[in-house]
């Protein structure tokens, strides 16, 4: 998620709780808040936007559906409340992330809302534990197996942005991030996660690899961290484009079912690679070049890439309308992103 879930995220996928802020070297002294400048409803809806990075949201309600799909049954009302309380969570990490990196970003990104007195910090700090709140809220709605998920997920969130995306631990506390809010997904529609905890890794593994590179996006210079999450990238379209078990392909009655079994068993592979081609080229490109803006186009693909992958991971669950759905976000999220960064 990150930031919210732990997307996600950005620096280390800066404000996601959902994938991450970008971790500082050393703390900086605080900077006194700049006067709020006077502006307009559509400049100060602008100015929110970029703070909660929206587009990213995009990337939340598959983790969700993913996690869904590995329990038996239908989604059903309760997985329509846990995808708002993760979107609620989610954007609670984006609030807090620039919040806590509100001096490092007057130096180092002086544009963002708090450092350029768009947002003053107290909103944005008011804002994260209103969306905390509502977001735990909302999962008890749906479930106490899906509070017991989201109360550990909001732990992390708050737990990574004030403190762990600065030390070694930051990537793994936003993939924890991720891999739990498809759990929450799991909980709350049969109230188990067990079954949802394959798929949790794999979201997890691609998420870890995404936040160890965004940790980079400001001063780039560091090829390894592209070139691990290029590997994982492949390792991971290799694990979801396997074939379908035959034992768990549905029974073929005539050309018909023959069709559905035989889209069902490629439908996977469709969205793996369509994961892969969204992540790779990208890594390949900041692993050649490891520049800031290259390094910031890498963060901006492995975000990207989160929503083919939670598709693939529904698919392998013989989920398909589920994996439709969540690719259908992709083209949406890549739309709104052109008008709001999601880094």
């Amino acid at each position: 998620m990150s930031g919210g879930v732990p997307a996600p995220g950005p620096g280390a996928l800066r404000g996601t709780g959902v994938p991450g802020a970008a971790p500082a070297d050393e703390d900086r002294p605080a900077v006194p808040e700049s006067p709020q400048p006077r502006q307009g409803t559509g400049s100060r809806f602008a100015a929110w936007a970029e703070l909660l990075r929206l587009p990213a949201l995009f990337t939340v309600p598959g983790d969700l559906l993913a996690g869904s799909a590995t329990a038996p049954g239908r989604p059903g009302t309760r997985v329509l409340w846990a995808i708002g309380s993760s979107l609620c969570l989610y954007e609670a990490g984006m609030a807090l992330n620039d919040w806590a990196d509100r001096a490092e970003d007057a130096v180092e990104r002086p544009h963002r809302p708090l450092p350029s007195g768009r947002i003053r910090p107290a909103a944005a700090l008011t804002a994260a534990c209103a969306l905390t709140a509502t977001g735990l809220a909302l999962a008890a709605r749906s479930g106490r197996p899906a509070l017991a998920v989201a109360a550990p997920l909001a732990a992390t969130v708050w737990a990574y942005d004030l403190g762990l995306k600065r030390t070694p631990a930051g990537p793994a506390a936003m993939a924890t991030a991720r891999a739990l809010d498809l759990l929450l997904g799991a909980a709350a529609t049969s109230g188990r996660v067990r079954p949802a905890l394959p798929s949790a890794a794999l979201l997890g593994t691609h998420t870890l690899a995404l936040t160890a590179v965004s940790r980079h996006e400001t001063e780039g210079g560091a090829p390894l961290a592209p070139l691990t999450a290029l590997a994982t990238t492949g390792v991971l379209t290799r694990l979801l484009s396997r074939r379908l078990a035959r034992d768990q392909l549905p029974l073929s009655r005539g050309k018909l079912c023959s069709f559905r079994s035989a889209s069902l068993a490629t439908l996977p592979a469709a969205c793996a690679l369509a994961y892969a081609a969204t992540a790779a080229r990208p890594y390949l490109h900041a692993t050649l070049n490891p520049s800031p803006p290259l390094t910031q186009r890498a963060v901006g693909g492995g975000i990207r890439a989160t929503i083919p992958l939670q598709a693939a991971l529904c698919a392998r669950s013989s989920a398909p309308v589920s994996a439709v759905i969540t690719a259908a976000l992709a083209p949406l999220a890549a739309r709104f992103a052109k008008k709001v960064s999601v880094t």
